[in-house]
């Protein structure tokens, strides 16, 4: 008798931004089988957007910034997920992924990931040099400094890794088109 077909999870990764938090949450809860890892920004942020991480908990399985071996990694190597996603992506982030620390949970599960050679979507909130964002007393213009959008550039460079510049392309990637559509993501 063979086993039932596992269903793909994926690991979304939540990091300090706002920048579309909310529709980058609901897209998550759109999704079959997400499993959200906090970094400590991350709850942070989503407290001064007023979202509460136990509402997320009762929906999603979530997974906090709260061991320094950041044990929950381990999934990776055991092929519990088919994708990651990191939306929104920081430019803390975003430069740390490129500069290859794992010192936070998502920038560890991002280096996991990669090890594993599983595909991932990372949306870099940084990526015009002129923008609107959403902060918590509304929206705000943001000016990405250059080392910011070269960092969004050369994450786009790096093996298993597609890197989108807009919630609407994060979206149809999620919803209609594989996040990696050959094997190298880049």
């Amino acid at each position: 008798m063979t086993a039932p077909p596992r269903t793909p999870r994926i690991a979304w990764g939540l990091t300090g931004s706002g920048h579309y938090l909310r529709e980058c949450l609901e897209l998550a809860e759109r999704l079959p089988a997400v499993d959200l890892f906090l970094t400590r920004a991350a709850a942070e942020v989503l407290h001064m957007y007023g979202i509460p991480v136990k509402s997320l908990q009762s929906r999603l399985r979530v997974f906090r910034d709260t061991t320094a071996s950041a044990a929950p990694v381990g999934l990776f190597y055991k092929g519990v997920y088919d994708r990651l996603v990191i939306a929104p992506a920081t430019s803390n982030t975003v430069a740390k992924m490129v500069q290859g620390i794992s010192d936070t949970l998502v920038t560890n599960i991002y280096a996991q990931a990669g090890k594993c050679r599983v595909p991932s979507v990372v949306f870099a909130c940084d990526s015009e040099p002129a923008m609107e964002t959403e902060a918590p007393g509304g929206t705000v213009p943001v000016y990405p400094r250059r080392i910011d959008l070269e960092n969004t550039g050369r994450l786009a460079g790096f093996e298993h890794t597609r890197v989108v510049t807009r919630f609407e392309e994060l979206a149809g990637v999620l919803l209609g088109e594989t996040a990696c559509p050959d094997t190298s993501c880049s």
